[in-house]
């Protein structure tokens, strides 16, 4: 049995763009879960899943896909302690993307780095 108040080290990974599949929003609902329990919890974004960080995303009926935006809500992310985000180097530069880009503040890395951060997990979540 495992001991009340153990902090373990959770590593949400994504993958998917933002909409067309549930993965993104449900990874954020996790992060959300796995926070509220006072895990240590940071996320990694990569491959098509960086865009999920991209600013001004257009959804709405009018002029976009017709879903809900639920992009700022990374935004809310601090308020739960949840600080730790990562965006892959290589995959945002392949999809024209810079930090200035992005709605939030996060740390760039490159491959050898991003290896080390998953290295460093107790358990990690891919969506």
């Amino acid at each position: 049995m495992e001991e009340e108040g153990v902090v373990k080290k959770f590593l949400y990974l994504n993958r998917k763009a933002p909409y067309g599949t549930i993965y993104a929003l449900e990874s954020l609902e996790v992060v959300l879960i796995g926070a509220a329990f006072e895990q240590d919890v940071s996320l990694a974004f990569i491959d098509d899943g960086v865009y999920q960080l991209k600013k001004d995303q257009k959804t709405s009926v009018n002029d976009g896909i017709g879903v809900k935006n639920f992009s700022k809500t990374y935004g809310a992310l601090e308020g739960y302690d949840v600080e730790k985000l990562y965006v892959d180097k290589k995959s945002m530069e392949e999809r024209g993307l810079s930090e200035e880009d992005l709605i939030v503040p996060v740390e760039v890395l490159n491959d050898t780095q991003m290896a080390e951060l998953m290295d460093q997990q107790e358990v990690i979540f891919s969506f």
